[in-house]
């Protein structure tokens, strides 16, 4: 190829507008692309969380959605003094900058009181033990209460009077009395106590044995009484 052959076609209008046209597509793709991120993103967007923490979940959810977030329930808890389904927690917190549709999560009030099954202490730990084990748990334990029995040993637990179980189902809400020994012995206790006896004692018992059997004669008979005649006359 000639040198001005070369030149002629570097020079056609053709070629630059071919580039042209291809640079403005890859600006425009570039555009495209920030844009359409910004707006996916919701850049520059920023939203402060309300706070519905005590709010009922209706209402919560309310408040929420009308500042375009969405509302998921995450876990519930149990607060004696609050009402049940209202707020307890919520993640992200109050006052926190989000985007919108953000999902924030929440904690609401069961509207049971929730249980703890009782575990197998009765009768097989101390009282060390039982307490330690119960306390970790999330149990209420009152005063213990002393009864008959080995000093320190687990004989029984009761809930309002009622005695209860390994697996039973009781209320976080409820006192436990762990009833335990205090060393002494129930008076109902009946013990038969057996002096040992040795073999020694037993070989000198026989050795010294003494028959103590006396034999008891009967008493004579007695003699018939003869009453004297009288003599003759004459």
């Amino acid at each position: 190829m000639k040198a001005s052959e070369f030149v002629r076609k570097i020079m056609s209008g053709y070629l630059w507008a071919n580039l042209a046209a291809m640079a403005m597509v890859v600006v425009l793709l570039c555009l495209g692309v920030k844009f359409g991120i910004d707006l996916y993103t919701h850049h520059g967007e920023e939203i402060a969380v309300p706070d519905v923490r005590h709010k009922a979940f209706s209402d919560a959810s309310s408040v929420l959605e009308d500042v375009g977030l969405k509302v998921v329930v995450k876990d519930t808890g149990y607060v004696k003094t609050l009402a049940p389904d209202c707020i307890l927690d919520q993640t992200p917190a109050p006052g926190e900058k989000v985007k919108s549709g953000r999902i924030v999560y929440v904690t609401i009030n069961s509207p049971h009181t929730p249980t703890l099954t009782l575990p197998d202490v009765i009768d097989n730990s101390s009282l060390r033990e039982a307490m330690a084990k119960l306390t970790s748990m999330g149990f209420k334990l009152g005063a213990p209460e002393y009864v008959a029995g080995e000093r320190d040993w687990v004989y029984g637990i009761t809930v309002k009077g009622r005695h209860v179980v390994a697996g039973d189902k009781i209320s976080v809400e409820e006192t436990l009395i762990i009833q335990v020994g205090n060393g002494l012995r129930d008076d109902t206790d009946s013990v038969d106590y057996i002096a040992p006896v040795y073999p020694e004692e037993m070989e000198e018992a026989e050795e010294g044995e003494v028959d103590e059997f006396e034999e008891v004669k009967a008493p004579p008979a007695a003699e018939p009484l003869v009453k004297p005649s009288a003599p003759e006359k004459k």
